[in-house]
Order: C-alpha cells, then structure tokens, then sequence
C-alpha cells in the first residue's frame, strides 16, 4: 500500500516550555516532509500574535507549507482582514477558516456584531480576496451546535460552495465513522477533498474528555482496552496500534491524506508515521 499523503497540526506556544516543545515537535516532524502544517488560533489578540509569529518562524525557518488558523470570534470583519493581510505579507498563501470555539466562559459562540457571523461568511470574504488556497472544517458526527445528524453535512456544502476547496474533519476512534460521513457528502454534491483528522491518543482521559466537547463518540472497546493498557504500562503501546490501524483502514477505503492532531507531542505521531511506511528525509544543516 503506498504511503499516505501527510499533514500535522501545530498550536502556538503561550509560555516557555511550551516554545520549546513547538519546535522540538516542528524539528521531529519536519523531516517526514508533511504536506503542509497548520497553526491554530484563538480569541484573542495575544493568541493571533502568538499564531502569527509561529507561522511565519516555521515557514522561514523550516521551509514548510503552513497554512494558518483563522476564525470569526472576538473581532470585527475589518479586524480579521488585517489578520489576512499580515498572512499573505508574510508569504503565507493557505488558511484554514473556522467558526471557532466560543471564547473561554461563554456558553455558545455569538457573533462580534461586526464581526463575520460564521465560517461561510469569512470562505466568502477569502475567497473574494483571491490571495489564498482555503481549507475548512468538517465533521462526521454531529458538531454540539448541530440541529440534526445532517445538518454538518449541508454546512459543509455551503463552505465548499463559498470558496473551500477541501475540509480537514474533526478527530473520531473507527474509521467507518469517516466512510459513512464521506458517502454522505458525496450524496450531498460536495466534491471538495475532504482529509480525515488523526488524533494519536497521548492520555486517554484527556482525549475522552475532549471528545465529550466536540461530540465524538468513545467506543466502549477503547475505553476498557485503555484501562487495561494503564495497569500494564502499556498505554503508548495502545495508542500506536490503534492510531496505525486506524489509518490503515482508512487508506484501505481509499483515504489517500491524513491530517495528524499532534498537540505538540511529536513522537506518538512521528512513531505512526514510520509504521505507515513514511521515512524521514535528513536535513543537511548548515556548516561553518
């Protein structure tokens, strides 16, 4: 089976620590020659700063494609577009546009009452400006905001129908999950590539819980085999072999682009890639 096409997901760091492990995850990852890399973004003007800086440090520095966060939260449209400016200045020529999360003890996400009220009004304003390829996001089982179990599928549609050429889709545990969501979106008339997202699990109670915000279903099968795994000292291990049969199965359905969560954590992800059959390219560093 031919490797798969590959692409991380990085955040943006907010202490010290959390700099240095970026870049020892950018360093482990670079050489497995990712399509592209992504950079998330928040609220906030720190964190857009924060974003903004690691994207341009890893272009220039790593040579890699980035593609950068940007959503409608907490700002005016005028607000974001300056945000667009200062990527394309910087060289930056993908964005991933979003919603976004509601801010940090807000119930629901309300739109800025300038501000763009959704992700289909910011793909129509990017794409109005030309300067960018434009990915979003999707999601195979129903978003928290959902109105019904097909709901995000005609969502997607509008975005692909506003200028998104392909979708990265939110994390889920059995790959029959993304084969149903994808049949429904070709029925649907979406002909956007639509690239499943690979969460390798670093702490299982972490990832149960974050499933539980974003709607993902725990298979009951995980949760006793992770239990196991943690009286044995074996949770990586675990973590490994279902991340690798995962994407096996996926590619066995003709997935041909994994999108890896890596929550800075390189080498979960880096381990999954070498079993996928994707090696590392060495880097010739510069010499005095």
């Amino acid at each position: 089976m031919t490797p798969p096409r590959i692409s991380f997901e990085f955040f943006p760091p907010q202490t010290l620590d959390a700099s240095f492990r970026l870049w020892e995850t950018v360093q482990v990852l670079a050489p497995l020659k990712p399509g592209f890399v992504s950079v998330t973004y928040g609220a906030g003007g720190t964190t857009r700063k924060l974003t903004h800086e690691a994207v341009t440090t890893i272009g220039k520095n790593y040579g890699l494609n980035v593609a950068a966060h940007l959503t409608c939260v907490d700002a005016t449209r005028a607000e974001t577009m300056e945000i667009v400016n200062a990527y394309a200045e910087a060289g930056v020529t993908e964005i991933v546009a979003l919603r976004g999360d509601a801010p940090k003890g807000a119930e629901r996400f309300t739109p800025h009452a300038d501000g763009f009220a959704s992700s289909v009004e910011l793909i129509e304003a990017l794409a109005e400006d030309g300067r960018f390829t434009i990915r979003c996001g999707a999601y195979p089982e129903p978003h928290p905001d959902a109105t019904d179990a097909f709901a995000d599928v005609r969502w997607l549609k509008r975005k692909c129908d506003a200028g998104a050429t392909s979708a990265i889709t939110q994390f889920f545990f059995e790959a029959d999950t993304f084969f149903r969501f994808r049949d429904a979106c070709v029925k649907e008339g979406i002909t956007a590539k639509i690239i499943p997202g690979i969460l390798p699990i670093q702490s299982w109670d972490g990832t149960k819980r974050f499933a539980q915000r974003c709607g993902t279903q725990v298979p009951a099968r995980l949760d006793e085999a992770f239990a196991t795994a943690r009286r044995d000292g074996r949770e990586d291990l675990l973590a490994i072999s279902h991340c690798t049969q995962l994407c096996d199965n996926l590619m066995a359905g003709g997935v041909e682009d994994l999108h890896f969560y890596t929550l800075n954590r390189p080498h979960l992800t880096r381990d999954v890639c070498h079993a996928l059959g994707i090696t590392p390219t060495p880097c010739l560093e510069k010499v005095a």
